[in-house]
Order: C-alpha cells, then sequence, then structure tokens
C-alpha cells in the first residue's frame, strides 16, 4: 500500500521537514562537529503494534542518503517495551536533524496501529470487519489507513471521491430517501462513474423506505441499539451489506459484532487516540 502512495509520502515528508528544520538545525550544527559519525537506536517505552518503519527510512534518506537505516522489526510487529525497533548510524547532525520528524509519524501510526489490534480482539471470533472512518489528521489520510489495516482493521473509502454514501445531512438536503437516491443515479449515469452507494438511516422508518426503493450497496445502521441492529439485519436479509456506526464502545462492540453485521465502523481508531512512546538514543 505505501509503495502505491510512495511520491505523495515524500512530499509529505518534505513538507514535515521543511516545517521543523526550514533553513538549518541550528542546535545540532552548533554544537557537533561537522562529519562526525555516530549511532542511534529507537527503543519502544510500551508495548505496541509497531508501525511507520519504512516511513521513518524514507525520512532519513530524505535527511540524508548516507544514513545507515537497519530495521530489527517490521509494520504489524508486536513489540514489547525495551525492544530495539531499528538502528541509524551515519553523520550525527542528520541523525538528529532528522529525529523528530521520523518519531512524529512512528508515534501515530503506532497509536492507531495498535488501538485498531486491540479494537480487533474486541470482536475476534466474529465475521465483522472493522473499519477506520473519514475522521483522520489533515493530509495524514493515507498513513493513518495504512496504519489502520496494519492494525488488522480494512479500510472504507478513502475520501469523497471514491464512494457514494448519503449521510443524514445529505437525505435531509435531497428531500429524502427516495430522492436522494433517484438524484444519484441520474448523476452517476450522466458522468459515466460506477460508484459503490451506501446510505446511512436513523430508523426503522428510513429503513423500510431503503429497502422498498432498492438500488445500493451497503445500509448504515446509525445509533441504532444492539437489539434493534438484530431486528434490521433480520429485515434486511443479506440483500445489502449492513454497517454499524454511532454510539458503539468497547463494552458493546462484541454485542453488535454478534449481530450479524458485516462492518462496524469506529471513528475513534483514527481521531481518539495517544501517541505510543518511542525514544531514539544515541548508542
Amino acid at each position: 500500500m505505501l509503495e502505491q502512495y510512495k511520491q505523495h509520502i515524500i512530499s509529505h515528508i518534505q513538507l514535515a521537514l521543511a516545517e521543523d528544520v526550514r533553513e538549518a538545525d541550528h542546535s545540532s550544527l552548533s554544537c557537533i562537529s561537522a562529519g562526525t559519525q555516530d549511532k542511534a537506536k529507537l527503543i519502544a517505552k510500551q508495548d505496541c503494534i509497531i508501525c511507520g518503519i519504512d516511513v521513518a527510512r524514507l525520512v532519513y534518506q530524505t535527511v540524508d542518503l548516507n544514513i545507515q537505516f537497519t530495521a530489527f522489526k517490521k509494520d504489524g510487529d508486536k513489540v514489547k517495551k525495551g525492544e530495539i525497533v531499528f538502528k541509524v548510524e551515519g553523520e550525527a547532525t542528520s541523525i538528529l536533524t532528522a529525529e523528530r520528524t521520523a518519531l512524529n509519524y512512528m508515534q501515530r501510526l503506532s497509536a492507531v496501529s495498535t488501538r485498531t489490534n486491540y479494537y480487533k480482539t474486541l470482536v475476534a471470533g466474529t465475521s465483522v470487519q472493522l473499519l477506520d472512518t473519514r475522521k483522520t489528521t489533515p493530509t495524514m489520510r493515507i498513513l493513518e489507513k495504512y496504519a489502520v489495516k496494519t492494525g488488522g482493521g480494512a479500510n472504507h473509502r478513502f475520501g469523497l471521491y471514491d464512494m457514494i454514501m448519503l449521510k443524514d445531512n445529505h437525505i435531509d438536503f435531497a428531500g429524502g430517501i427516495t430522492a436522494a437516491i433517484d438524484k444519484v443515479h441520474a448523476y452517476l449515469k450522466e458522468r459515466s462513474l460506477d460508484l459503490k452507494i451506501e446510505v446511512e438511516v436513523r430508523n426503522f422508518t428510513e429503513l423500510e423506505e431503503v429497502l422498498t426503493k432498492g438500488g445500493i450497496n451497503r445500509i448504515m445502521l446509525d445509533n441504532f441499539t444492539v437489539e434493534d441492529t438484530k431486528k434490521a439485519v433480520e429485515l434486511i436479509n443479506h440483500r445489502y451489506e449492513v454497517e454499524s456506526s454511532g454510539g458503539i464502545t468497547e463494552a458493546t462492540i462484541l454485542d453488535y459484532a454478534k449481530t450479524g453485521v458485516d462492518y462496524i465502523s469506529v471513528g475513534a481508531l483514527t481521531h481518539k487516540i495517544d501517541s505510543i512512546d518511542l525514544s531514539l538514543v544515541a548508542e
């Protein structure tokens, strides 16, 4: 996945470095003699599902192509507190200039993959797929969605461009579910687009309208209780994919997974996380 978006990621790294370094890393240049060679290692300060190693490698390569980067883990590995993730060797100033940017990426991505893996364990034994959402850090979506997959989740749409998703405001602004679906089909036909259509429903009245109208691929049950979700799944009866979203907590996610829904989307995978504690230390 990362290789597909490599140029985008490199551009993102360049922007991040420009934000941090600008004209020079004066802290390093002022106290370390030019040409000084040194080594450093990245250590996990807590257990986690590590993610972002190749991104960190690109950060170091962007700062200094001569830096030797040796990884001892790979993305998706379970890393224990105190374990070494990678080592870098080369010009000391380059190691320090790249340090914060590399850590910023890895600490956030590892947090997303760790959180996703935790939620995945909560629904173990069921067939439900855990989905992310568009609640991502601006410009970081590709990387954060990569981290979700690294942690064992699956990706929902990447953006507004690759799937039709009719949420409550779309439906209200369009004049109702039937009108919204009709307008979507006319729009797709006019532009010769082949996009899947998902419709969010807030109650059984809206669900019945969607089932009567048809012409969609997936139904999202928004803020349904567990019992109502079971009833909705029975009504849909495998005619469409079913996704649960809204109001689902760590305590209830397994109950929702057991209702027979195909997907559960969890915005908290990417927007309610605490960065993983990683530290780069000199050898």
